[in-house]
């Protein structure tokens, strides 16, 4: 059977993007068991209480939910159990200086297969404020009236 081709998105943390400011992001693999993998690749998978964590210069997942595989057996897999993350040791202990100094935090954005390999794109956020999400959503606003409008002029329709 031929390899997968491209990117396929399992699940995106939608809420992430608005509780953090993300900074900077990185792509690691996942260590996964056979009924883990089969389940998401029937698309089942939520990230809402999700977090990375770095202990023994390893970097771990808790609290991704993955459900059990339903044509599983009894070897299938415990829903919330913590998974290694893949990067390299480079990565990490860049990962690791960032978050011990200036009180970064791990969220996972993405569950996707790659070329038939399950990833997860991870981020180093900072939490927002309360007024923080709220000028984000009136910037959001302000500058989709503005490309509206914009549109109208550019098909003659000013107002």
């Amino acid at each position: 059977m031929p390899r997968e081709k491209g990117r396929k998105l399992v699940a995106s943390n939608r809420k992430a993007r608005h509780d953090y400011e993300i900074l900077d992001t990185y792509e690691a693999g996942i260590s996964l068991t056979g009924t883990e993998v089969k389940s998401l690749r029937a698309g089942r998978c939520s990230l809402v209480d999700a977090f990375g964590q770095i202990s023994d210069g390893e970097v771990f997942l808790h609290a991704m939910h993955v459900p059990e595989y339903t044509m599983g057996t009894w070897t299938n897999h415990p829903p919330r159990r913590i998974r290694k993350l893949l990067l390299k040791r480079q990565e990490i202990e860049r990962i690791g200086v960032k978050v011990r100094e200036s009180g970064l935090t791990l969220v996972p954005l993405s569950v996707y297969f790659s070329d038939g390999w399950a990833k997860v794109e991870i981020a180093l956020a900072r939490g927002k404020k309360a007024y923080d999400k709220r000028q984000t959503l009136a910037k959001r606003d302000a500058d989709r009236e503005i490309a509206r409008v914009m549109g109208r002029r550019g098909k003659g329709n000013a107002e």
